[in-house]
């Protein structure tokens, strides 16, 4: 019962580090801040049931909280373009690109970011 209790509880630790692992190479990654400066290339793609949807590509340089750049390159996932100057918030995995971002107040910019967005 022991050897039995001792792998369960090994399985479950390497299970659970395997997604954490997987999680961080495919969906985790640096923070990256930008700002909308186009309407962003509009274009139409299909879903998997092959319904035609509208969509925009945006590609744009972000900065981390130490003002390094990065080049983003994501889509907005919308029927209409994101809103000029509005500041986003990315997440970008050098595995996958753009991942996730999120509209956010100016406020919420690091400041050495917020200087090379507003060069």
């Amino acid at each position: 019962m022991k050897k039995l209790l001792i792998g369960l509880v090994a399985f479950l630790l390497i299970a659970v580090g395997g997604f954490k692992i997987f999680e961080t190479m495919y969906y985790g990654g640096s923070t990256y801040y930008t700002q909308i400066t186009t309407d962003g290339q509009k274009f139409y793609s299909k879903d998997d049931q092959g319904n035609k949807y509208l969509d925009y590509k945006y590609e744009l340089t972000g900065y981390d909280d130490k003002g390094s750049a990065q080049k983003l390159d994501f889509n907005a996932n919308r029927e209409r373009p994101l809103r000029r100057n509005a500041y986003l918030k990315l997440t970008y995995n050098k595995n996958k690109g753009v991942t996730k971002w999120e509209a956010v107040a100016k406020s919420a910019i690091p400041d050495k970011a917020l200087a090379k967005i507003n060069q």
